[in-house]
C-alpha cells in the first residue's frame, strides 16, 4: 500500500503494543498480571462522574470553542496559577482530546526539518516518535540511574547547540518516576532564557502524584513562563484516562496556533467532559488524596520485592506511578526478560529500550494495580528469573 513517506518515521507506544500480547495470551487461558499499562486503576471520582452525567442532561453535547470552554480555561488557568506560582490568564490554555495532542501541536508548530530537540531518554515514546515524524533531529538527555534518573546541568548544556529549538523536560518521569529539582531548572533557565528560537515543553502529568518533596516547573522562573509549554491533563491526577481531557498552558501567540491545529484536526473536545473537568479542579479532592497514598503503599511493595529478586536493583521513585529497574544482573536483554516474564511468568511489563536506547538494561513495572496482584507478580518474577540460573 502507497503511504506518505513521513509515516515510517512515526512511532508508537509499546504499551498498547504488550497489553494486546498480554489479553491475547489471556484470551488461551493463561493468567496474566499487568503491570505494563499506564493507567491508574481507581474509579473517577463520584462527584466528576455525577457532573458529567449532569451536564449531558443539562445539554452539553454539541461543539464547544477549539481552544476549549471558557468556564474550564478560566479554572485552568486559576489552578496553574496557584500551582506553579505564576500569572496565567484563560486565554493562555487550550484544552485537548487527551494530553497526547499537546506534544503533536506543540511540535508541528514550533519545529522545522532540521531543527534539534533536547528530549529525556528514557522517556516516553511519543517524544522521539512526533519529532522524527516532522522531519526534526531527537538529541538524548541521559537520565542516570546514579543521578536518581535525572540530570545534570553540565549534561544538559554540553547538548545545546544553533540548532536546538526545543527542550522537552517530563517531571515526575515516565518510565523512571525520577523528578528534577529546581535548582536543576535554575540552570537550565540560565543557559536558555530568551533564547526567543528556544521552546520548553514541560510535560507535567504526574504534577500531583508525589510521595516525597513537591512538585516543581520550570515555567515557575519568571523569566521562563513565556517560553514554555506546560503540559497537562486529567488523566492520570483525576483517573480519568478514558475521559480524555488534557491542556497546555503557554503564551497567547503560541496558543493561537495550537487552536488553529484543534479547529483542523478534532475541532474541540466533549463539551460534558469538560464540565466534569471544571468540578475535578474545584470540587473535593479526597479520592485523590486516597489515591496517591495507595500507590506510595505500592510503590513501597513493589521497590522492596525487587530488590530481592536475583539480577534486580531498584530505585525508589519519588513520583508517578512507575518503577525501572535496573535487570542487568540477569544476563538478559530487556526485551529478552520482557518477552519471558511474559510467556513465562505472566507477569507484563515492559522493556526499558520501549523508551529509548538509555534504556538499555531496565524494565518499567507500572503499579497501578492491587497489592495482592503486585505480591503475586513478585512471586512469579522470582520463580521465573531463577529458572534461568
Amino acid at each position: 500500500m502507497r503511504t506518505a513517506i513521513r509515516m515510517a518515521r512515526l512511532g508508537t507506544e509499546t504499551a498498547f503494543e504488550v497489553l494486546a500480547k498480554a489479553r491475547a495470551l489471556e484470551a488461551k487461558g493463561k493468567e496474566v498480571v499487568h503491570l505494563e499499562i499506564g493507567e491508574p486503576d481507581f474509579d473517577t471520582p463520584l462527584n466528576i462522574r455525577t457532573a458529567a452525567k449532569k451536564a449531558i442532561d443539562d445539554g452539553w453535547t454539541h461543539y464547544g470553542p477549539s481552544a476549549g470552554l471558557p468556564e474550564l480555561r478560566k479554572t485552568i488557568a486559576e489552578y496553574i496559577s496557584a500551582s506553579r506560582g505564576i500569572k496565567v490568564d484563560a486565554d493562555e490554555v487550550v484544552v485537548t482530546p487527551g494530553a497526547k495532542p499537546i506534544i503533536f501541536f506543540s511540535i508541528l508548530t514550533w519545529l522545522r526539518p532540521g531543527d534539534e530537540v533536547i528530549l529525556p531518554s528514557p522517556g516516553f515514546p511519543i517524544y522521539e516518535s512526533m519529532v522524527n515524524f516532522v522531519g526534526a533531529k531527537p538529541v538524548y538527555l541521559a537520565l542516570r540511574e546514579e543521578n536518581n534518573f535525572s540530570f545534570t546541568v553540565d549534561d544538559f548544556k554540553k547538548l545545546v547547540t544553533p540548532l536546538t529549538k526545543m527542550i522537552i523536560l517530563n517531571s515526575p518521569q515516565n518510565p523512571t518516576g525520577g523528578i528534577v529539582d529546581p535548582e536543576t531548572f535554575k540552570g537550565i533557565a540560565n543557559i536558555i532564557a530568551g533564547d526567543d528560537d528556544i521552546l520548553v515543553l514541560s510535560d507535567e502529568v504526574y504534577s500531583e502524584i508525589i510521595y516525597e518533596g513537591k512538585h516543581s516547573s520550570i515555567a515557575s522562573i519568571p523569566e521562563m513562563k513565556d517560553q514554555t509549554i506546560i503540559l497537562d491533563g486529567f488523566s492520570k491526577t483525576f483517573a480519568m484516562t478514558g475521559w480524555r481531557v488534557g491542556y497546555g498552558v503557554m503564551n497567547r501567540e503560541i496558543a493561537q496556533h495550537i487552536a488553529r491545529l484543534q479547529t483542523n484536526s478534532t475541532s474541540c473536545t466533549a463539551s460534558f467532559t469538560q464540565i466534569a473537568c471544571i468540578e475535578a479542579l474545584k470540587g473535593p479532592k479526597d479520592d485523590v488524596k486516597k489515591m496517591v497514598a495507595e500507590f506510595k503503599k505500592r510503590r513501597d511493595v513493589i521497590v522492596e520485592g525487587l530488590n530481592k529478586i536475583p539480577g534486580f536493583t531498584c530505585k525508589n521513585p519519588n513520583g508517578a506511578f512507575y518503577v525501572f529497574p535496573n535487570i542487568k544482573g540477569t544476563g538478559k536483554s530487556s526485551k529478552e526478560l520482557a518477552d519471558y516474564l511474559l510467556n513465562e511468568a505472566g507477569v507484563a511489563a515492559l522493556s526499558g529500550t520501549s523508551f529509548g536506547a538509555f534504556g538499555k538494561g531496565y524494565l518499567r513495572f507500572s503499579y497501578a494495580n492491587s497489592v495482592e496482584n503486585i505480591k503475586k507478580a513478585l512471586v512469579k518474577i522470582d520463580e521465573a528469573v531463577k529458572k534461568l540460573k
